[in-house]
């Protein structure tokens, strides 16, 4: 579905195209040679109705916006990654990379706004779990199921609410944080600090009462941010898994056998609790999350410690009145009110054919092949 806008025909401007961006109301702005300009509206893609663009191009709209250490990166290394404002109306994350020797770019458009937890659509009990003194709380979901919008609002309700030092490491900035109630430092990696696990073991030096890690991504920043965890923090952090279970999973398969066993039992005392994500494309545009949300308890801290964690998605069916919920009964829940297709439900479930026959059974009617 191209979009027809009056960009000026055989050049493009990168204002224009920001700005257009800002307009629609798109996520994301792909800028790649041999295509036009294309948005990511509503989960599509959607390019704009002019010419493809040329390597000088691509080149001229990098230059355009790169600071000139992020320009040498991607020329040694063939992409970088920053954070980039336009004007006061959005932040993009701004990902710049080399294909078939040519420059592409893609941004990721960070609202302003930062939500209310209620307009993320996540239960109250998670608002309890903010006032915890410690612990590892995380946010896992595929890249662009909205992680970092979760975790912001969840700071924000943190800086509003509690008084406090909040940390955050990222890797490029994405939300900023004024000052409110909580005095609040940002770090970004790779400009204030050389890599994650050194960000967090300096931050313990800081007196932080708060620490968000972008990204855990190897062994050595699971093992501080654990250790962060158990020492007296609140920390937040975020994996690309798609459930509880494989959350837990993952961070024990990160380390080597002889440690296992203890891993999973300081994950047993430490975990406060595990958000993951998919977004699904909203009836009558926009978009939704839905969410399997797991609550830190006696038995599934058990569950955990005795390796049994393919038990866990039981005391999630059984433990909603503690906030606990599966993701494909919350995408059940979405389907009833309305709010998304039957289809998009059975695509974003994590047992696909259960999820197809409970619609057939309640009379949902399925798109075929």
């Amino acid at each position: 579905m191209p979009i027809d806008q009056p960009l000026v025909p055989m050049s493009y401007e990168m204002n224009d195209l920001l700005e257009l961006v800002v307009d629609q109301k798109c996520s994301d702005l792909h800028l790649q040679v041999g295509t036009p300009p294309t948005l990511r509206m509503r989960g599509g893609m959607a390019p704009i109705d002019g010419p493809a663009l040329t390597p000088k191009d691509t080149e001229q709209l990098m230059l355009s916006i790169t600071p000139d250490a992020h320009v040498q990166n991607v020329k040694l290394n063939g992409g970088t990654d920053y954070g980039f404002a336009y004007l006061d109306k959005a932040r993009f994350r701004v990902s710049i990379l080399k294909a078939k020797g040519n420059y592409g770019l893609v941004l990721r458009q960070i609202p302003n706004q930062l939500f209310d937890l209620h307009q993320l659509g996540l239960p109250d009990k998670i608002k309890e779990l903010l006032y915890r003194p410690r612990g590892l709380f995380l946010v896992t979901g595929p890249t662009g199921s909205g992680k970092s919008t979760t975790l912001a609002s969840m700071v924000n309700y943190i800086n509003e609410n509690r008084d406090g030092h909040i940390i955050t490491i990222e890797d490029p900035i994405e939300y900023y944080h004024p000052h409110k109630r909580c005095v609040v430092t940002q770090r970004e990696v790779g400009m204030d600090v050389p890599s994650f696990s050194e960000a967090i073991r300096r931050a313990l030096r800081q007196d932080p009462d708060v620490i968000l890690v972008g990204e855990l991504r190897d062994l050595e920043t699971i093992e501080a941010a654990i250790s962060a965890a158990e020492t007296g923090h609140l920390v937040f952090g975020t994996l690309h898994t798609n459930s509880a279970a494989k959350t837990v999973d993952r961070i024990v398969d990160a380390f080597p056998a002889n440690m296992k066993e203890m891993i999973r039992t300081q994950l047993s005392t430490s975990i406060i609790g595990v958000i993951s994500q998919v977004l699904c494309k909203k009836i009558g545009g926009g978009r939704v999350a839905a969410y399997e949300i797991m609550i830190n308890t006696s038995s599934i801290a058990s569950l955990i410690r005795d390796n049994k964690t393919f038990r866990i998605s039981s005391d999630l069916q059984t433990g909603a009145a503690l906030g606990m919920i599966t993701l494909d009964t919350h995408l059940l829940s979405l389907v009833n009110r309305e709010l998304i297709e039957p289809d998009e439900a059975i695509e974003k479930a994590q047992d696909t054919d259960a999820m197809r026959t409970k619609l057939t059974s309640m009379g949902h009617k399925l798109r075929t092949f």
